[in-house]
């Protein structure tokens, strides 16, 4: 058994983010937004600076005012950000089990809590190698929420939770010790410090699950609980400036609350309208009378809205100041997501926030999108991405998409392709500046992922490429308790070098194609291709994708999770099949498997995995070495410990296999530059790319690539020195093939990963 322990603290593992925009060397590509965004916070000190969280591990930072945006990574998703009330450059987050402190207005980042003395390493494990410190004295919990003494920067006040109990925990040295303060029998979701009460008494609000506890005259008493019991959503505070208790805005799934005497008392604020249902509320700090509700499924006459209302007297009226249905509202200037998706797709805020000293500045973040008000909600504006002179979008820094492959058409050098999750195939013409949606005739219910697209190397404008309704796969959240045979997706065809498409799945049943392979030995006439079904196996076409054949005749199981094909110089298939075992148990129903085929797919031959390898990921053979394979491997997880994955060379045609990184247990792909096999590149789910120039031999860490969860590495055809990175959940990184040895890191891996028995 074995832990993933990296050597040096763990502040020392994740410890700075950049600085404003990206390096210079390393930028990201892509249309911008395209997935969940949460927790806009804007600052108290700047109506410029702000923060927002996804949950793909990214977090974001901007200093304009949303025209640009820095994506920092602190190895989680960010559950919340606070900004110091007397210090401009202070503000801090809570990820990854720990709660980071920003000292330089977010330009880097140091651990907090845990002590970073009592922390030996960083544990992954799981479906996404989620991240937790390791520590020689177990912490008093996780802390759920924060507040900083609006006199004190050193006072800090923490809602912790352990075992399910939540506890209030007092620090007066900056983090570096904690007292327990009190229990908190409701939860502690958000923490209030009242500026007007004692210093040396503070009164203290804390929003529960139900109810708003209240710390007055060090003694406690719980407010009122909402009609029914029924439990906060959101909920936000603020302080009138004539004095007196907050008043505090709640939501809960179908009702929408005010109360003037911190919770104490309740009374309801309808919306104009029936039957609406409420997803996020926020205040001003200092100016309490205003407040935004983000609505859905309003009823007004015979029509149905969602959107976010504004009040400006304590909920008593609202105003629909975002009102849409199926037509775009004239007062909301979306990017690109609304053009091609329609207004609902983001649906209404997931998260809305409002300056803390300007109530008509909010930002609100839905499911693709932020978006920002400074007028009071008279016009808001898409944040995520902009619109360039030729009609594109590129992006503005707030990346949130899923990505599998970088595509080169070879008869047209600035005409790029990446193939999204959730987002579809997306199409630049001017060289990967500007960004468009390229899924014109591809059949609406297998529009949501392009797992990958090939070229007709002798046919200008002939391409193919297989969609799906199902994302994310191989991950176990997409397959769990699900009917794989039953996904959606299949091949299309394109003669317009991917501006438009055709399905081409005659003789094919609908699946959730993940791979396809263009045999380059083929005649044009007559392709023969591949592709991989997820539950389903391997198909065949000999004309080019008008028929398919099934060929599974050697692949065990009657739902083969077939997930990516190789073919070596001399024209043998690999396949790889994703495990189907929650964690990678190493039993032979559970364990992915590799497997080769000599004649074409028509029969495969099983071969042995590394010992105690389940999750092989991917494949790459040498091109003057047909003997020379290179797997990536997932570890399996055994009591939360990762084992048997990172990176297996094999000489030998897979019948024996010695493992050549096992710094990163993680690795979702290896590849190889075209140009030159001696050199492969790796990467996976710890924050790490690596390159390899011995063929495989021994790996470096790239730096300044430095994204939590990772998928592969595309070679730039168009330039040697550099390479794309496709993530799970930041987009394309674009940056030197050789790392950048300036470049600042948000996470940094040690030169040296060990593990220990």
């Amino acid at each position: 058994m074995m832990d993933f322990v990296m050597p040096i603290l763990f502040a020392a593992l994740l410890a700075v983010l950049l600085g404003g925009a990206a390096p210079a060397h390393w930028e990201r590509l892509g249309p911008g937004g395209g997935g969940a965004q949460f927790l806009p916070t804007l600052s108290p000190h700047d109506p410029n600076a702000a923060f927002v969280a996804c949950d793909m591990t990214g977090a974001y930072l901007t200093h304009d005012g949303g025209a640009s945006w820095h994506m920092f990574n602190l190895r989680g998703r960010v559950t919340f950000f606070v900004f110091d009330p007397l210090d401009a450059a202070v503000c801090y987050a809570g990820a990854a089990g720990g709660l980071w402190r920003s000292r330089d207005s977010g330009q880097t980042w140091a651990l907090v809590y845990p002590a970073p003395e009592s922390v030996t390493g960083v544990r992954l494990a799981g479906d996404h190698a989620e991240a937790r410190p390791i520590t020689t004295q177990p912490p008093a919990g996780r802390i759920m929420a924060l507040a900083v003494d609006p006199a004190d920067s050193r006072t800090l006040y923490a809602a912790m939770q352990q075992n399910g109990a939540a506890s209030l925990f007092l620090s007066t040295d900056g983090g570096a010790t904690w007292n327990l303060s009190a229990p908190l029998p409701d939860g502690g979701r958000q923490l209030y410090v009242d500026a007007a009460s004692p210093r040396n008494d503070r009164t203290l609000y804390v929003v529960g699950q139900h109810t708003v506890a209240v710390r007055e005259g060090n003694k406690w008493r719980q407010g009122a609980a909402l009609p029914e019991q029924a439990a906060l959503l959101d909920a936000s505070l603020g302080f009138p400036a004539q004095g007196g208790p907050p008043v505090v805005y709640a939501v809960t799934r179908s009702g929408c609350f005010v109360s003037e005497d911190g919770g104490a008392a309740w009374r309801g604020s309808p919306l104009p309208g029936t039957s609406a249902r409420f997803v996020a509320v926020a205040t001003s700090l200092h100016h309490p009378e205003v407040a935004y509700v983000s609505y859905q499924r309003l009823h007004l006459g015979t029509e149905t809205f969602f959107g976010v209302a504004r009040t400006a007297d304590r909920g008593r009226t609202w105003e629909l100041v975002w009102k849409e249905s199926d037509t775009p509202s004239a007062n909301i200037h979306d990017a690109w997501i609304t053009e091609r998706f329609g207004p609902g797709w983001g649906e209404n805020p997931l998260g809305l926030g409002v300056s803390p000293n300007d109530p008509n500045l909010c930002f609100g973040t839905d499911f693709g999108r932020t978006l920002r008000t400074a007028d009071g909600g008279k016009t808001w504006q898409a944040l995520y991405s902009r619109k360039l002179p030729d009609g594109s979008y590129t992006t503005t820094g707030l990346d949130v998409t899923t990505c599998y492959g970088v595509h080169f058409d070879p008869f047209h050098p600035d005409r790029v392709f990446i193939s999204y999750t959730d987002i579809g195939l997306f199409r630049s013409e001017n060289g990967g500046r500007g960004w468009v949606s390229s899924t014109q005739g591809v059949p609406h219910r297998w529009v949501n992922t392009t797992y990958w697209m090939v070229f007709d190397p002798e046919v200008e404008g002939r391409a193919w490429a297989v969609m799906s309704g199902t994302h994310d796969l191989p991950r176990p959240k997409m397959w769990r308790n699900q009917e794989v045979a039953r996904y959606q997706g299949g091949v299309c065809r394109s003669e317009d070098g991917g501006k438009t498409w055709t399905p081409a799945n005659t003789d094919m049943p609908e699946t959730a194609a993940t791979h396809i392979l263009l045999d380059p030995r083929s005649p044009a006439n007559a392709r023969v291709l591949y592709v991989t079904g997820f539950g389903r196996g391997v198909f065949k076409s000999t004309d080019g994708g008008q028929r398919w054949a099934l060929k599974n005749n050697g692949i065990r199981g009657s739902e083969p999770f077939a997930w990516r094909l190789t073919q070596d110089s001399q024209g043998a298939l690999y396949l790889v099949v994703a495990r189907r075992s929650e964690e990678g148990d190493a039993d032979a129903s559970g364990a992915g498997a590799l497997y080769r085929s000599e004649d074409g797919a028509e029969h495969w031959t099983e071969l042995p995995l590394p010992p105690g390898v389940t999750g092989p990921n991917g494949l790459a053979v040498d091109p003057n070495d047909p003997s020379r394979l290179t797997l990536a491997a997932w570890a399996h997880t055994t009591a939360g410990v990762a084992q048997d994955g990172g990176i297996y060379l094999s000489t030998d045609r897979g019948k024996t296999w010695k493992r050549v990184l096992e710094k990163d247990p993680f690795v979702y792909d290896v590849t190889l530059d075209p140009r030159d096999p001696r050199t492969l590149y790796a990467c996976g789910f710890s924050s790490s790319a690596w390159r390899s120039t011995d063929r495989g031999e021994s790996w470096e860490r790239i730096r300044g690539y430095n994204f939590k969860w990772g998928h592969r590495v595309v070679p730039d055809p168009r330039n040697p020195q550099n390479i794309y990175v496709t993530t799970f959940g930041g987009s394309v990184w674009y940056g030197p093939a050789t790392g950048d040895p300036t470049a600042t890191e948000d996470i940094v891996a040690p030169p040296s990963l060990t593990y220990s028995k």
